[in-house]
């Protein structure tokens, strides 16, 4: 399965596609509803609001739409890497590990606001890498803030992701402090946008302007399963990461600047789950994405053939064995 995905074919978005249907079919089976929080962005409220008489009457609506996002995230993601020439050579890799990444557990198979934030972020990411070397990018930098402000709106503590934009920016682009207003403008717009509506239908309310933001710990209910799905996911991550600074030395200055965003990326997102905690894990999601590239460098770059085998199968057993012998989806 490796050996397939290592090469760029279009009939790999076919194979994709029947693998994570197969991984991801409890999904189908046991229909789970949409998940929702106090927490939630307006527009992610109000989309449940209106996709939830049809929910009633036709069960398999938000596992479909569920699947379709990560499915969409998986070939954003391998688009991502092979556009920048991340890797050596062009490859599904990616997408293949994120989609056996988020069917180690169910949550992150729920239709839920991160989820939709998750797919904005991969708009934003390559639109980022965009901005090197492009001598004028005022108008890309406007609209990457506008993004993150919309995604805001369906996730709110996704507004963390402003700090790493501004990193990102920096390590990309020489510093010009209205570039960096310019973004931080773009963040806010959606919220003057908002708050023009809520004057004009006299409902003007700051609890609904304002992300609603709290600091805690996570409620993680500790389990075996919760302890495999962790180690097949940290320890392919290590791997890769090993391999990616072994081939620094070898890549292109964007490239390495590249993998160190992508770093970056995956310790804002693990600091996510600690805004507005609950006891779901649906929020980690957003760590998966850099997690994914990082599986994907070490199945692509191993030294020992033998090893991305090793944590591929033993991800796909865990994730039979959890859905049909254990607590099940």
């Amino acid at each position: 399965m490796i050996g397939v995905f290592k090469q760029k074919s279009p009939a790999n978005i076919l194979l994709l596609l029947i693998v994570g249907i197969l991984i991801k079919l409890p999904a189908f089976i046991n229909p789970h509803p949409a998940v929702t929080h106090s927490s939630d962005g307006y527009f992610y409220t109000r989309i449940v609001e209106a996709l939830n008489p049809s929910a009633a009457g036709f069960p398999l609506l938000y596992p479909l739409l569920a699947f379709t996002l990560l499915f969409l995230q998986a070939n954003l993601l391998t688009r991502f890497i092979n556009h920048h020439r991340m890797m050596n050579r062009l490859n599904y890799l990616p997408g293949l590990a994120y989609m056996v990444v988020t069917s180690l557990l169910p949550d992150w198979n729920y239709f839920s606001a991160s989820l939709l934030a998750n797919t904005i972020l991969l708009y934003i990411l390559p639109a980022i890498f965009n901005t090197y070397n492009k001598p004028q990018a005022r108008g890309s930098i406007f609209n990457i803030g506008l993004a993150l402000g919309i995604a805001s709106f369906f996730y709110s503590p996704i507004i963390f992701f402003g700090l790493w934009v501004i990193l990102a920016l920096s390590i990309l682009r020489p510093f010009k402090l209205n570039e960096w207003l310019l973004c931080i403008l773009g963040i806010t717009t959606p919220y003057y946008f908002l708050a023009i509506y809520l004057l004009l239908t006299d409902s003007f309310s700051w609890e609904v302007l304002l992300p609603q933001i709290s600091i805690g710990l996570p409620k993680i209910k500790q389990s075996a399963w919760m302890a495999g799905s962790v180690f097949l996911i940290m320890v392919p991550f290590l791997v890769g990461g090993y391999y990616v600074q072994d081939h620094l030395r070898r890549m292109l200055i964007q490239v390495r600047k590249g993998w160190s965003i992508l770093l970056f990326y995956l310790l804002i997102a693990l600091l996510i789950p600690f805004v507005n905690t609950g006891n779901s894990l649906e929020s980690w999601i957003m760590a998966l994405l850099p997690m994914a590239a990082f599986h994907a460098f070490g199945y692509m770059h191993a030294s020992y053939k033998i090893l991305p085998l090793i944590f591929f199968w033993a991800s796909v057993v865990l994730i039979l064995v959890y859905q049909y012998a254990g607590p099940g989806w």
